[in-house]
């Protein structure tokens, strides 16, 4: 194996035996990473054969947390570096802040590229390319966090951030290979992402007159129904309450005020919260 190749495996850290043999006039170099992934080097310059890998040729990685208490794990991809950071936002103004912080935080890196699901129905998200070519890098970025099953057949990760912040190493990875790298180093943060179960709550608005509002509040409070606010008006008083967003649970709680309310009240469905469970 002469001087060129040596080199180029010391790049990549490897330090066991390649395989190598003699195809069509080249000499062939294999070896395979910690990952299983195999690589291809050219026996006589040392130069990567196959623009672009049949598998995910990850040399190195590590998982850590930050300051910020967001999950951090890095991976160097064909000598491009790849840092991921994965955290939880409330909503979009976080998920901004989040890009921006990481983005002044890496000022030197070649791409800042985003993702992110927000709500109880997952019904907003958003991704950047951040300068890949379209449809590399943030899509599939999304793509790992709408995929990802929570428990086997469910697919309801939401509330989360992802920033995959790139190095550029000099090799090019190739359209599909910038859609695996970059997918795969969200989905690689999110195996080692601790995840916490929430249910979700209709939010309801009940309009009482002033004359019974304290009652009706008192009287759902003692039937065990979550009030979570009173709002005053001029007109009469909005209570405001959380009822678990099945089925069952809301015909349960339109039982309960028609008996308190004496079929009075009305709950008119607002939007949707969540309770977290540790």
């Amino acid at each position: 194996v002469d001087k060129a190749l040596e080199d180029a495996l010391a790049r990549t850290g490897w330090t066991g035996q390649p395989a190598v043999w003699e195809q069509d006039g080249t000499t062939w170099v294999a070896f395979g990473a910690y990952d299983k992934a195999v690589h291809f080097l050219d026996g006589d310059t040392g130069e990567q054969l196959l623009d672009d890998f049949p598998t995910n040729d990850i040399i190195k990685g590590s998982v850590t947390r930050d300051p910020d208490g967001w999950l951090e794990r890095e991976v160097e991809i064909r000598r491009s570096r790849f840092l991921t950071y994965l955290g939880r936002v409330e909503d979009e103004a976080q998920a901004r802040e989040m890009v921006a912080v990481l983005r002044r935080r890496h000022h030197d890196a070649r791409h800042v590229c985003s993702a992110f699901v927000l709500g109880p129905a997952r019904d907003r998200m958003r991704s950047s390319d951040d300068g890949e070519p379209a449809g590399t890098a943030g899509v599939p970025m999304l793509e790992a966090l709408l995929q990802r099953e929570t428990a086997p057949g469910r697919t309801d990760l939401t509330d989360v951030c992802a920033v995959v912040v790139r190095w550029f190493g000099g090799i090019k990875l190739g359209a599909g290979g910038l859609v695996r790298a970059y997918s795969d180093s969200v989905s690689g943060a999110l195996d080692a992402a601790p995840l916490r179960t929430r249910s979700r709550l209709a939010l309801l608005a009940v309009e009482a007159p002033h004359t019974d509002a304290g009652r009706w509040e008192n009287e759902l409070r003692a039937a065990g129904v979550s009030v979570l606010e009173a709002s005053y008006g001029a007109a009469g008083v909005r209570l405001t309450v959380g009822v678990p967003d099945t089925e069952e649970a809301r015909a349960v709680f339109a039982a309960r005020l028609a008996d308190v309310t004496a079929g009075a009240g009305h709950a008119e469905r607002i939007g949707e919260d969540w309770v977290d469970h540790e």
